[in-house]
This record gives structure tokens, C-alpha cells and sequence, in this order.
């Protein structure tokens, strides 16, 4: 470690290979970081249940994945650490501590007087979801998680949104407005290696994909009622969850049994696979869960027209520009839906051009390096600050 390089310590929820936009964007920005001077070091939990501790460690950074005892309420349940926390502050002495929310475990932070020392970048990566929970988790949030929550962001001295949209649609950010900045998700660009394809959606039928956990906030089961109004159009369905055996069932019952497949959980590199097959990217998700939609940042990258839904608050509207970069619409709309799916079916030449937009659009606003850039200036000038 260079003298003049950044300290920071991020505390994340998982980290890659467990799957979800969270991990891959904590997994790219610490890559995106080491060319700009920061060493990295990230704390998070094992995906894994299991008494013991894991470290992985690179040049760039390091990785530490505290043991998880079990799971409430959706959240990791970690006794470790709080005690990886105050191991990793004597050890590598950060100079910032970077808090990537919701993240149950990130408030022991508020305990320790050595993290209460360092200054606070808060990541606002989601809201608890509140609207179709149950009625313990509303009761837990209330009572336990949001009291904790807002002593957080008063601690911070910089809280990141995601987008502009779900800044402004969000209760717990209103009263910290004055101290957010908005710096949009990113991806590295795929490596691009002979996926082009030699045939186009006017000499076949259409192909769908789409990719995310197989929960009820997804919205898939809206998708293959859809479908069913889509003769000939494919999908390739990838992800597992909950919801996989109901999925399974409905595509069986509508006779779409020879035009979806559910791939399950997949390796990155079949997904790549998948996606350079595509043409079109469906994300029908129904509520603010979907605070981003990492998943259209992927399409985007490989010039693939995007379908998502008009969810209230959400940043999905925001990512994918309606007639421009794909087609928005309405939340748990099924006609709507498959009127879309039908008009980029009929109109292949349109759907070239929404992905080539959506392309341009991820280069400009949703590289990497560029969330990366961002980051490093609130940094820079907390580090200065401080000093």
C-alpha cells in the first residue's frame, strides 16, 4: 500500500458469488476503485449458513464474510460482526467507512466508539419494503429497525441514492435531503466475444429473457399470463426462489410449457450466454422492492431493447427511457405488458433501435468508472475534511 492511497471500509450485506445487484455492484465498484488510489476492504456476510469466518483477499482489496448463525425476517443474523468490525478498524486503520443499506448488521457500527470515529458514507441502496410484508416485519421496522435506521443517517456525513427518483420517493431520505448526492448504479461492460447474432427477431419468433430471484415482487407471474397473449415469443426465465414451483406450475396450466424454460440459479457465464441470445430484457416488477433494476443495466450494456414496469418511486423508469431505450409500462398491467412484448415482436427494426439507444445510454451514465468517479470526489473531499 501506497502512502497516498484511501482507506475504506465497506460494509456490505453479501458479496459475489452470492447473486443480487447489491453484491455485483459492491463486487465492480471496488474493482473500479484500486486504479483511483483506494484499498478496499469490504465486510460482509457468508452466503452460506456456517459457524465459520472467510477472508478473500486481492491486491486491490479485501474481503471478509462474517459467519451467519441464521436468517429473520429476511436479514442475516451475524453475532460475529461487530467483532470483525472492530478487528478490521485496528487493523487497517480506514480512513472512511462506506455502509451499503438495508443491512441489519451495519448498525452495531452505531456501538462502537472506533467506527463512531470515522466518517460515514451511507449508501441508500433500498428502503425496507413495508406495503405487502408481514405484519412482524412492519411491527420489527417500526419498533426496532427504524429508530436505529435514522440515528444512521444522522451519523452519516454523505448519503448516496441511487437514482433520482427514489430519493425523492423516499420516507426515510426526506429528512437528510440536504446531505444526499445521487451517483446511478453501474456495471463493467461485458467482454464481448463472438455473441453477435447472425439472425435477427424477423426471421424467428421474439426472445425474452428475464433474470432476478423468483419472488412475488418480480412480478414473473404476471410475465407468462403476458406470454400467453404473445404467440410463438420465447423466454428463458433464470433465478430461483420461492415462487419457482407456482411459476412452474402457471406456464404448465397456459400451455407455455415449449416456449419457457426456467433455468434456475445459473453461473455468470451461462447468463452471458443467455443474454447475448436475447432480444428483448423483460423486468415486471410491481413495487419499490425493485429500487434500480441492476438487471436492465446488463441488457443496456449489450444493446438489448428493455421491458420494464412504471412502478411509483422505483428507479426502473428512470434506467429505461419509455420509446427511447425500451417501453415502461404500467405495474401488474398484463394486456399492457403483452401489448408491448406483441409491438417489439412485430417490429424488429424498432427493437435494434431501443437497444442501440439503451446502449449509448448505459456508455454515458451507467459504466462503472463512472459511479466510480463519482464516489471518489465524496472521498476526496470527506478525507480532506477530516484532515
Amino acid at each position: 500500500m501506497t502512502e497516498d492511497e484511501l482507506r475504506v471500509l465497506h460494509l456490505g450485506k453479501y458479496y459475489p458469488p452470492h447473486h443480487g445487484g447489491m453484491e455485483t455492484y459492491l463486487h465492480g465498484l471496488l474493482q473500479a476503485l484500486a486504479p483511483l488510489g483506494v484499498k478496499a476492504i469490504a465486510l460482509v456476510h457468508r452466503s452460506t449458513h456456517g459457524a465459520r469466518s472467510v477472508e478473500d483477499n486481492a491486491s486491490s482489496h479485501r474481503i471478509v464474510r462474517a459467519a451467519v448463525w441464521f436468517t429473520m425476517l429476511f436479514a442475516p443474523l451475524s453475532p460475529a460482526f461487530p467483532w470483525q468490525l472492530q478487528r478490521l478498524i485496528r487493523e487497517e486503520a480506514p480512513e472512511l467507512l462506506h455502509i451499503h443499506m438495508p443491512n441489519l448488521s451495519a448498525f452495531w457500527a452505531l456501538l462502537l466508539p472506533s467506527a463512531r470515529k470515522l466518517p460515514w458514507v451511507v449508501h441508500w441502496h433500498a428502503d425496507i419494503p413495508l406495503s405487502t410484508q408481514s405484519l412482524a416485519l412492519r411491527w420489527v421496522y417500526r419498533a426496532l429497525y427504524r429508530p436505529l435506521e435514522r440515528q444512521l443517517l444522522q451519523r452519516a456525513a454523505v448519503i448516496i441514492a441511487t437514482s433520482p427518483p427514489y430519493l425523492k420517493s423516499s420516507p426515510s431520505l426526506q429528512l437528510f435531503r440536504d446531505k444526499v448526492s445521487v451517483v446511478p448504479l453501474g456495471l463493467q461492460p461485458p467482454v464481448v466475444v463472438g455473441d453477435s447474432q447472425t439472425d435477427t427477431a424477423s426471421s424467428r419468433p421474439l426472445r425474452l429473457i428475464a433474470i432476478g430471484r423468483l419472488t412475488y415482487y418480480k412480478g414473473f407471474a404476471n410475465l407468462l399470463h403476458a406470454l400467453g397473449q404473445c404467440p410463438g415469443v420465447t423466454l428463458d426465465l433464470i433465478g430461483d426462489g420461492s415462487e419457482r414451483p407456482v411459476l412452474a406450475a402457471l406456464a404448465a396450466a397456459a400451455g407455455l410449457g415449449d416456449r419457457v424454460t426456467l433455468h434456475g440459479a445459473l453461473a455468470d457465464e451461462a447468463v452471458q450466454r443467455l443474454l447475448a441470445r436475447a432480444d428483448v430484457l423483460c423486468l415486471p416488477s410491481v413495487e419499490r422492492t425493485e429500487a434500480f433494476g441492476m438487471v436492465l443495466l446488463e441488457a443496456m450494456a449489450r444493446g438489448k431493447a428493455c421491458i420494464a414496469t412504471n412502478v411509483p418511486g422505483s428507479g426502473m423508469p428512470w434506467v429505461v427511457q419509455h420509446e427511447v431505450t425500451g417501453l415502461v409500462v404500467p405495474p401488474e398491467n398484463i394486456d399492457a405488458l403483452a401489448q408491448a412484448i406483441a409491438r417489439l415482436a412485430a417490429n424488429p427494426m424498432q427493437m435494434l433501435r431501443l437497444g442501440a439507444a439503451g446502449k449509448a445510454r448505459f456508455n454515458e451514465l451507467f459504466q462503472i468508472e463512472h459511479s466510480a468517479d463519482a464516489i471518489i470526489r465524496i472521498y476526496r473531499s470527506l478525507a480532506s475534511t477530516k484532515q
